[in-house]
């Protein structure tokens, strides 16, 4: 797991890195994202999204909060992830965001919130791009502070469209052949937040207001749908527990973890959590001991072996951490982010030997993740430790374009192309950054403006 510093502040697990007190950072995590992929995907279709067009981000923040904004992004809180007591809970909160989307209430609530709006969607579209694709630092600059994030609170909607996405988050479970029970239990379990002053709700009842009227609607109607009686099945609410479990090692403090998950406690999700908390307290014998336990129990688990990967590597054993994290990819060969996490590894030994593996690998997650800069600067890597400078410039040039700094990928770009051999491949592509990324005529004004 890689928590990213990119909101108040991206290549694989929830790696570690201290939380500011008052920021919030992005995380990428495959396990996690497939598990939220295989919730949400249903609901889209069922909302009639396509789901390429919805992007999903998980936010490192333990408070109740799951919004939309900027289009078709849906954010969730870890918090809300850990909180929720089932999976069919966490669906509903997922379904009423895509409805939403579906219904397009953020662009109703009036052009004067939407102008207001404008340069922070800017702000935080760059600094998302830079976040998904592992430039934490340039994240931080874009998307700035926690009081930046925080002007987000403005977008509440209002009792109408809430009431209409309940009804909405409902089909879209019904449709998909699931409850909608869940979306009712979540709200009854935080009914209390109805009679507390706005400054102590929980941000997500900030913005989606809350009353007993409104869940006793929502029960009557969940009662007579067709699917009602519809439940998780034991494995899905296992599976839960268990990314719960390493969302909790990850975000909070060791001594927290083990007092959540003593070691008296030797379920799969409290090794887990365990392994997490070992790791990040230093203490890596006792952070190998559970987590070879996990993988003697699910050795077909590529996450355990990510895991493993990404203890071993961060704590100074890259050739042997390459062994865990060939495993895994092995095991989820279409997972970009297990890919990187190989090549870096592989880069770091500086062993000839593995250049070309660790190129062909991060080719692979490039085709799949095209935007995911990260990649594309170890590529630039692989390139100039080969003496293809035309190659490691290009690398370059694309990392920056898939961050949005279309100065930089002009410059590369241009660069690259008179090092490349003309009409081939390598050269048609760094034409095209060039072009696209051509400042406009009013760019150009702006920046004539500026200078003088």
């Amino acid at each position: 797991m890689k928590i990213l510093k990119a909101i108040a502040a991206a290549a694989s697990l929830l790696a570690v890195t201290s939380v500011p007190a008052l920021g919030q950072s992005l995380i990428r995590d495959t396990e996690i994202e497939h598990m939220m992929r295989e919730y949400s995907d249903p609901l889209l279709d069922a909302a009639g999204l396509e789901r390429a067009d919805v992007s999903l981000y998980l936010v490192a923040d333990q408070s109740l909060n799951a919004f939309v904004t900027g289009g078709q992004n849906i954010f969730l809180h870890t918090g809300i992830i850990v909180e929720a007591n089932t999976p069919n809970q966490l669906k509903g909160v997922i379904a009423h965001e895509a409805a939403h989307i579906s219904g397009a209430h953020l662009a109703r609530s009036g052009d004067g919130m939407a102008a207001a709006a404008v340069p922070m969607y800017v702000s935080m579209g760059l600094g998302l791009l830079a976040a998904m694709a592992g430039e934490g630092g340039a994240a931080s600059a874009l998307i700035g502070s926690s009081q930046q994030f925080g002007a987000l609170s403005w977008l509440t909607y209002s009792r109408a469209q809430e009431a209409s996405a309940d009804q909405a988050a409902l089909a879209f479970l019904e449709q998909s052949g699931q409850s909608g029970i869940g979306l009712v239990e979540f709200f009854e379990k935080f009914r209390y937040q109805e009679v507390m002053s706005n400054a102590r709700r929980f941000p997500y009842f900030r913005s989606h207001p809350l009353s007993s009227d409104r869940i006793a609607a929502l029960r009557e109607r969940v009662e007579t749908a067709e699917h009602f009686e519809v439940t998780d099945t034991p494995e899905e609410v296992a599976n839960l527990r268990r990314i719960q479990a390493k969302i909790y090692g990850f975000l909070v403090e060791p001594e927290f973890v083990f007092f959540r998950y003593p070691e008296t406690d030797q379920s799969l999700p409290a090794r887990y959590a365990r392994a997490v908390a070992y790791y990040h307290d230093a203490r890596l014998d006792e952070a190998r001991e559970e987590i070879e336990s996990l993988i003697a129990e699910e050795p077909e688990n590529p996450y355990f072996q990510e895991l493993y990967g990404q203890m071993l590597f961060e704590s100074g054993y890259p050739e042997e951490s390459i062994t865990y994290h060939a495993r895994s990819v092995e095991l989820e060969p279409t997972a970009p982010l297990l890919r990187i996490n190989l090549a870096v590894a592989m880069i770091a030994i500086e062993d000839p030997r593995l250049t070309e593996e660790a190129e062909r690998h991060l080719r692979v997650a490039l085709d799949i993740e095209p935007d995911n800069a990260f990649g594309w600067y170890q590529l630039s890597i692989v390139h100039e430790r080969n003496g293809d400078t035309g190659l490691a410039r290009l690398a370059v040039a694309e990392q920056s374009f898939a961050l949005g700094n279309t100065a930089r990928a002009r410059q590369f770009a241009m660069r690259a192309r008179d090092q490349l051999d003309h009409g081939t491949p390598a050269w048609f592509r760094a034409s095209e950054i060039l072009a696209v990324s051509m400042p406009t005529e009013e760019e150009r004004r702006r920046e004539r403006r500026r200078r003088n």
